[in-house]
């Protein structure tokens, strides 16, 4: 007689009539799944997309009708149909590369018309790949770090990538302060085309020195601290190009000592902006009203 080749235990198994093998259940799989402990099951989650959910804002797409059917546009690309960029936040080596690549693109398109720069940022950031500022006592010091509303001496080429593209390019360049120009944000709002540089009524701008940190051996310290004092001296006299009021660079020096924050009405007074805007009586983004 010939024998099976089959286990004993299948043969056994397949006599009484069960099933081989089963998926496991739901009890057993939350067994292995989630530990027995005190600690509540969200904190053992080892990824949590919370702070992703915070931080992603939906970006608002517009829908237009053309001969041909019906196109789809992100907000920002229609505005830009419109020669308006946005700066919103920290100006970091990306935004920087976007905002230039829309000043040449509006440059292409019409060199005479007015582009409108639309800003609202704390200023200067980390560059990107750079390590971020660690505030424990444990920290070190990284060759090149700087908080978000100063200015970066080791970054300065990319932070002046913008101003030097908007004195550049053809274009006169409105520059629109909504929320706060701080630091760079200031010098960007500056650096607008005379007679075409505003701010919102509720606007804050601050002005500041340089402010950055180095580490090494104590010739490039020296190197180092030579280059920030060669920048703000650049700054300085950036500065006192743009203002409509007349300052003596020694007066600049003075005045970026410290942060300075001004409302809207405080940097008309100093020349920083040429008019305050209270509400656009038409249509277009060239009827504009200056507030009495």
């Amino acid at each position: 007689m010939r024998t099976s080749m089959l286990p004993a235990s299948l043969l056994e198994t397949l006599a009484l009539g069960k099933p081989a093998w089963s998926w496991p259940t739901s009890r057993s799989i939350s067994r292995i799944a989630i530990p027995k402990s005190p600690v509540s099951r969200r904190a053992n989650r080892p990824f949590s997309t919370r702070p992703f959910l915070q931080d992603w804002v939906p970006t608002p797409y517009v829908h237009e009708t053309t001969a041909g059917g019906w196109h789809t546009y992100d907000i920002f690309s229609r505005l830009l149909k419109e020669r308006i960029i946005t700066l919103n936040g920290p100006v970091h080596d990306g935004l920087s590369a976007t905002v230039i690549a829309q000043l040449l693109f509006l440059e292409a398109d019409n060199p005479e018309k007015p582009i409108h720069l639309y800003i609202n940022s704390p200023g200067g950031s980390v560059t990107a790949g750079r390590p971020t500022l660690d505030n424990s006592p444990s920290a070190s010091f990284s060759p090149a770090y700087i908080c978000v509303t100063q200015f970066s001496c080791p970054n300065q080429i990319t932070r002046l990538a913008i101003y030097d593209t908007m004195n550049y390019i053809q274009c006169p360049v409105s520059t629109i302060c909504v929320g706060q120009a701080a630091s760079m944000g200031s010098l960007l709002l500056a650096g607008g085309e005379k007679g075409r540089r505003f701010a919102l009524p509720h606007s804050s701008i601050m002005l500041h020195q340089p402010s950055g940190g180095f580490s090494g051996q104590a010739t490039d310290i020296a190197i180092h601290a030579k280059e920030i004092l060669r920048v703000r001296e650049s700054l300085n006299k950036i500065y006192q190009r743009h203002l409509t009021k007349p300052h003596e660079l020694d007066e600049i020096e003075r005045i970026m000592e410290r942060d300075l924050f001004m409302s809207a009405e405080d940097a008309l007074n100093m020349g920083l902006i040429d008019e305050i805007l209270t509400k656009r009586p038409g249509s277009g983004s060239e009827s504009l009203e200056k507030k009495d």
